[in-house]
């Protein structure tokens, strides 16, 4: 199933790998950094929780769930140019509808540079246009897609921690955070303050929780001293990865991923 968002550091490529290491056992797939979920709609699973904390993600995620006819409705009536994604970038929130929210998001993830999510000091999202390399807007069927995938979803908007505090015996755990490596910026499309080192030293608790209950995860993240102390005493593998820099093809270079499971 194709992901209706695009998403700056997205596993698309890796999907084949990804699903590998999954525990098919397992009865119920959590994801507490959601992004554009491409491995929850790879798998398809019967129940799931899908975490994020970016909150017009999750409020997006939600009115695909349950209104995806009307934001359908809305998005197909956006005609794609850069005239059309300044006015909605700079509009104001709260005179559009939950629907309307939702479209404006989808619209402008599709449209923006490299599938980027940044914001302002003020929280306003501040991406540039990304002109027509930027792709085409989701289908319909897309979208019905996706929102039959998401009924099997719990819907949790906040900090990691307030998924994995819900984890049970029998769960399966992906853990794709936002990479936060102090040797250098591994992509130009993350904010290096979005996930800190305490952060990071958190996620490595939780990891070493689950493996003392029994709890399947797998940990994906760039090559680095902060990699290596996650896998620390876990099972890991090196995958390779060909990047988008800078938003275009000529552009491209390989990028080494830490895969890191119990």
């Amino acid at each position: 199933m194709t992901p209706f968002l695009r998403w700056a550091g997205s596993k698309r490529q890796l999907l084949p790998v990804l699903s590998a290491l999954v525990d098919s056992a397992s009865r119920r797939y959590i994801e507490p950094f959601a992004g554009s979920a491409c491995l929850f709609f790879k798998l398809g699973p019967k129940r799931a929780v899908l975490g994020d904390i970016n909150r017009e993600l999750m409020l997006t995620y939600e009115q695909i769930k349950n209104d995806v006819s009307e934001v359908a409705n809305e998005l197909h009536q956006l005609r794609k140019c850069k005239a059309v994604y300044l006015e909605l970038r700079g509009a104001n929130l709260g005179s559009l509808s939950p629907a309307a929210r939702a479209a404006r998001f989808v619209f402008l993830n599709r449209c923006c540079f490299n599938g980027l999510y940044r914001t302002n000091r003020s929280g306003g999202f501040n991406v540039p246009y990304g002109g027509e390399r930027s792709g085409e807007l989701p289908t319909r069927d897309i979208l019905q897609e996706c929102s039959l995938a998401l009924q099997a979803a719990q819907l949790v908007c906040g900090d990691f921690e307030a998924v994995l505090k819900n984890v049970k015996a029998g769960d399966f755990v992906y853990l794709d955070p936002p990479f936060s490596v102090k040797a250098r910026r591994v992509f130009n499309e993350y904010d290096a303050s979005v996930f800190t080192g305490e952060q990071l030293c958190r996620l490595r608790g939780w990891m070493q929780t689950f493996a003392n209950r029994r709890i399947s995860f797998l940990v994906s993240y760039a090559v680095s001293d902060e990699a290596t102390f996650l896998s620390n005493g876990f099972r890991s593998k090196e995958v390779t990865v060909r990047r988008n820099i800078a938003g275009f093809s000529k552009n491209r270079s390989q990028s080494k991923e830490l895969l890191i499971w119990n």
